[in-house]
């Protein structure tokens, strides 16, 4: 216990509070390019609609360190891209918290997309063709009628993307690195001191990323149950 004290006493907490501002960065950008990519994809033909979902929903399906290279081959300085966007506008996102943010919304955010297409598809469709007849436009009928219906399945998205983005580890790596106070987050944190046999250590950050996960899972359950309404029952 006491070898438990002194650790914590001793912990350096910056990779606690970098991932946290970078899941919460990730899932403000997923959350907003989420909605907008499922009510695009939802109003496309049958085929775009096929090659667009897949897109989309790429990220999920790839193994991290992939999404990770062709982040870099994008953001690299010495590629053309990535080159410009240093020299020209003084953006550097390689070796950088922006890379931390970006890798975590490439991964996270085909979650945020697919829970939002499912919660919108499920919008009852006379309520949207009410809305239109009291003369509401579309951003309008949009933000009050059809994100409110589909809320729940919004907000389970919203939280399955923080979680995501909290645990993000390769395609981050590739691209921010592993910088301490700077790009280092939690999971690169326990990466670093299993090498170095620091088991205490990675414990201790281990029981951090459990902690975190059950509160999102008991908020996602909350809601879930609040769907359901407490007289439903098998």
């Amino acid at each position: 216990m006491k070898a438990v004290v002194d650790c914590l006493a001793g912990l350096d907490w910056s990779p606690l509070w970098i991932t946290l501002k970078t899941a919460l960065a990730a899932t403000a950008l997923s959350f907003f390019l989420g909605l907008w990519a499922a009510r695009r994809v939802m109003s496309a033909g049958p085929k775009w609609k096929a090659v667009l979902d897949g897109l989309l929903t790429l990220p999920m399906v790839l193994p991290p360190t992939v999404a990770g290279f062709f982040l870099l081959l994008i953001f690299s300085l010495r590629r053309p891209f990535g080159g410009f966007l240093y020299q020209e506008l003084g953006i550097k996102v390689v070796q950088t918290w922006l890379g931390c943010v970006i890798a975590a919304t490439v991964i996270a955010f085909p979650l945020m997309y697919r829970n939002a297409r499912a919660a919108f598809e499920q919008v009852d469709i006379n309520l949207i063709y009410a809305a239109r007849t009291l003369g509401m436009g579309e951003v309008q009928l949009f933000w009050r009628v059809v994100l409110p219906t589909a809320g729940p399945g919004v907000a389970s998205g919203t939280i399955l993307t923080f979680a995501r983005a909290l645990g993000e580890y390769g395609a981050t790596s590739m691209l921010a690195g592993n910088i301490a106070g700077k790009t280092g987050t939690i999971s690169q944190k326990i990466a670093m001191v299993l090498q170095n046999g620091d088991y205490l250590t990675a414990g201790i950050w281990v029981a951090v990323v459990f902690l975190i996960a059950f509160v999102l899972i008991a908020a996602m359950n909350l809601i879930s149950g609040k769907v359901m309404g407490e007289g439903e029952r098998w």
